[in-house]
């Protein structure tokens, strides 16, 4: 009988480092607190990270190109289902806890696992300061906080810790709260997304491509301001150990979740597209409001979205808490990142959830205090890049085991249709490196380099504690 979240009973290569692997640990999983996701809750948690607060604004912020940004839509979409796929193809032959972690350091050994470990973990705790951040803005539709920067400061820093206390509480309280958060959110949304269309003006849409530059140039800008958007396809591949039946689970959430974001996504951004004005839509802050209110008349639109944009929010940074810390707690199973991060409690990674969410708040803190929004802004993309670096690890190791010839690795009845997908996640994901900018990129491979000290430090500890017996003999 299969244990879900254990490591896979064929026996691998021995030049294989995941051999050394411990095999998950059943009595974490135990307790009326901790609990392990069904394709539901799997599938809610891959579409409430990847649909956070952006989908508010992302009207707004791509209008300036015209409706060109529907087709880097599009695209954007394409590449993220590609890497759904390498994602659910990967998860069958491991479904370990640590997604594209657990597949680098599989197939190239473990300082690819360690970046891919450690380029995710930044990433997550830099998300979640700029979905609080973001968030303080909406609430700020509901009750006067933005007014005074302690004030909103605050109220950031209050939206970050009520997830991670849910996540203390147990994955039980953790997969509750995502699949509420998700459903909850869905109904705005859907009232734009699908209501919208009976609205449908095509005069509102505006030029097909506005400004200068080719064609090509305007898809490639829309879609770096859209990259930041799809960020979570990864989610259930992450939590696999966490995922019932994962072997088969983690493939269908992730693309099922993943094809439902972005439906909404273009879907909403089409709806806005034409029943907002373009030339009042260039200038929105609230485009979801501007079009709810073009529906209907009045001005309770911006009320409703603003409280679906919380919940929606509270919902994605309740997910990615967890997400931040199921990373750090596979790479420190294996002894590559501080023994701390392994200590589970409720089928939480406490440490992991408690570092992940003061970082989160020293950063939120800095944005804050140092009254630069470009400086945010930078780090935000960084995310972008640091997502890029185990999403194309993920998409090497599934071309490195096509490749490898080796026959237990690989479905040679679906060889050609892999190779074709694996081909397609690892070009966009250098299409991400690509859409971060000089500047994200420049950050980023500061805070990689700053994690190849860690590993340094990290091995030789390792290397010291595999040596000490024989050394005493």
């Amino acid at each position: 009988m299969h244990v879900t979240g254990t490591v896979p009973s064929a026996p691998a290569p021995q030049e294989t480092p995941a051999d050394h692997t411990p095999a998950e640990d059943p009595t974490e999983h135990s307790g009326r607190h901790a609990r392990r996701f069904g394709l539901p809750v799997a599938t809610a948690l891959v579409m409430g990270n990847i649909i956070g607060g952006g989908i508010f604004l992302l009207p707004a912020s791509v209008a300036p190109y015209g409706t060109v940004s529907l087709v880097a839509f599009g695209v954007l979409t394409i590449g993220a289902i590609a890497l759904a796929l390498v994602f659910g193809r990967l998860a069958e032959r491991n479904p370990r806890t640590g997604g594209p972690y657990v597949y680098a350091r599989e197939a190239f050994g473990d300082f690819a696992g360690f970046l891919a470990a450690w380029a995710y973990w930044i990433t997550t705790w830099v998300s979640n300061a700029a979905l609080a951040v973001a968030a303080v803005g909406y609430l700020d539709v509901l009750i006067p906080v933005g007014g005074h920067r302690w004030t909103a400061c605050l109220a950031a820093l209050a939206l970050q810790w009520l997830p991670a206390l849910a996540n203390f509480a147990g994955t039980r309280y953790v997969g509750a709260v995502q699949l509420i958060a998700t459903v909850l959110k869905f109904v705005p949304l859907l009232l734009v997304a699908v209501g919208g269309l009976f609205f449908f003006d095509p005069r509102n849409l505006g030029p097909f491509h506005e400004g200068g530059g080719s064609t090509i140039g305007a898809v490639s800008a829309a879609a770096a301001i859209l990259l930041f958007s799809y960020l979570g396809v990864e989610s259930a591949a992450v939590s696999a150990g966490e995922v019932k039946d994962a072997r088969r689970n983690v493939g269908r959430a992730t693309v099922i979740g993943t094809t439902g974001a972005a439906l909404v996504y273009l879907l909403g951004t089409l709806s806005v597209f034409g029943t907002v004005a373009h030339d009042r839509l260039v200038k929105s802050t609230a485009p979801f409001s501007d079009a709810v209110n073009a529906m209907f008349g009045g001005s309770w639109g911006g009320w409703a979205v603003a409280l679906a944009a919380l919940v929606s929010m509270t919902g994605c940074l309740n997910g990615w808490t967890l997400l931040s810390a199921q990373t750090p707690y596979a790479a420190a199973r294996d002894g590559l990142f501080p023994a701390a991060f392994a200590r589970r409690r409720r089928g939480v990674p406490t440490f992991g959830v408690a570092v992940t969410v003061v970082l989160a708040s020293l950063l939120t803190v800095y944005n804050y205090t140092s009254g630069s929004a470009k400086v945010f802004e930078v780090l935000v993309l960084v995310t972008t890049f640091t997502a890029t670096v185990p999403y194309l690890l993920a998409a090497a190791a599934q071309i490195f085991h096509l490749v490898s010839g080796r026959r237990e690795r690989v479905d040679r009845a679906r060889l050609v249709r892999d190779a074709v997908v694996a081909g397609g996640a690892a070009a966009f994901s250098l299409w991400l490196v690509a859409g971060a900018g000089y500047a994200a990129v420049y950050q980023g491979v500061l805070f990689l380099f700053a994690g190849v000290l860690v590993y340094a430090v990290m091995a030789a500890r390792r290397n010291r504690t595999a040596e000490g017996p024989s050394c005493a003999s």
